[in-house]
Order: structure tokens, then sequence, then C-alpha cells
């Protein structure tokens, strides 16, 4: 009998600054339980309250260039003086035990790691509208006016690459949407390019019979 694969499926999540993303990310792990979070590399150094392993991969400047020179990013930038980018080991070693392995990165690393990777499931998520987009990050209280005008132009302006996504979930209902990114997650499992291997056992099974 023909063995399903069940590699786990690499999937990017991305979204404007105050779609809710990170509870969207948090809700997803807390109500299943196939799932794995990137954890990020970054060449800054730990904040407050930050854990190794846990919130970044902390390196030097020079570890984070030699990650790069050796090819052991899936996808890096570098912002505000600082590398940020996501360790090829951590992700495929989860991928190989059978986890769905969630990046939520913006469009940039998304479109990098889909050229690289072209199977890569990726997600945009959606405020149910521009207004409520505003007064989410009005409501977080952290930012100046100015700030959020910023995140607002730049969203704007993210959302002439929405098309480059296989699928968008708007997050009104945070159970509803965590369901339904799942069921997307689950769905692709069974897609023809995550079931080479059994599609061509199929095949070569019906050829052999038909001689």
């Amino acid at each position: 009998m023909q063995k399903i694969n069940n590699r786990g499926i690499l999937t990017v999540v991305s979204g404007f600054a105050g779609s809710g993303k990170g509870t969207l990310m948090k809700k997803l792990l807390e109500d299943y339980d196939c799932y794995a979070l990137s954890v990020s590399a970054t060449s800054r150094s730990p904040r407050p309250g930050e854990e190794e392993g846990v919130s970044y991969f902390y390196k030097t400047r020079d570890e984070f260039e030699k990650m790069i020179e050796n090819d052991e990013l899936l996808e890096h930038a570098e912002y505000v003086g600082n590398y940020y980018g996501t360790p090829k080991e951590y992700v495929f070693s989860k991928l190989d035990e059978g986890f769905d392995v969630i990046l939520e990165i913006e469009i940039q690393g998304a479109m990098q790691i889909r050229e690289k990777y072209p199977d890569t499931l990726l997600v945009f998520v959606l405020p149910p509208s521009a207004s409520e987009l505003k007064n989410r990050l009005v409501g977080r209280g952290t930012e100046t006016p100015e700030v959020i005008e910023k995140r607002m132009t730049r969203a704007a302006a993210e959302s002439e690459g929405i098309e480059k996504y296989d699928y968008i979930v708007i997050n009104d209902d945070i159970d509803e949407c965590a369901k339904q990114l799942h069921e997307i997650i689950k769905a692709a499992h069974f897609t023809p390019s995550h079931q080479a291997d059994f599609i061509a056992d199929i095949r070569k099974e019906l050829k052999e019979r038909k001689n």
C-alpha cells in the first residue's frame, strides 16, 4: 500500500502591522499541536525578557554573515543596522518531524522563500476593513499618530502584493480565523506537489498492471 507523505508543510504568513498576525499565530499554536513557529536569527542583542531559541537565535554580526555565506538561511534582510533571517536547520528539522512550520515574515522575505521553495504555502492576513486596521493600531496605545500614519501608508503599498499569495484569511473573529488557517494548511498536504512520491508510486503500479 502506498504511503501518504506526512512531512510538514512550510507556510509563510504575512499581513499588515495591526492585522493581528501575532495573535493569530498564538491562537493557532494553542488550539492545535501540529504546528511549530519558526524562530528567526538576528544579529541584534537580546532585549529584557527575550530568550535564546525562543524569541530569536542570537548571533554576532560575523556569525550571521557566515550563515549567509554558507547558505544556511531560507531568507534574510538587514533592518536598522541589524540582520534578521530564518535558519534552514531549525525549519527543516521540524518539517521532517511532521510539524507544519509557520514563518511570520513580510512580503519581501515571503517572495525569497517562494523563489527557492516553490511548494511553500503563502497566506496573507487581512483586517475586515482599513478603518478597523487603523482602530487596532490606535488601540495599541504605543505609537504616535505620525507612526500610525506611516504604518497605514506602508499597508497601502503592501496591499499591491497580495495577489502573489495563495490564500487570504480575514481576521475578524480570531477563533474562526485560526480555524480557517488550520483548514487551509491541512488541505495543502494533499496538493499533487506535496504528494509527488505517492503519485509516482500509483503511476508505476498502474503501468506494471498494464504490462
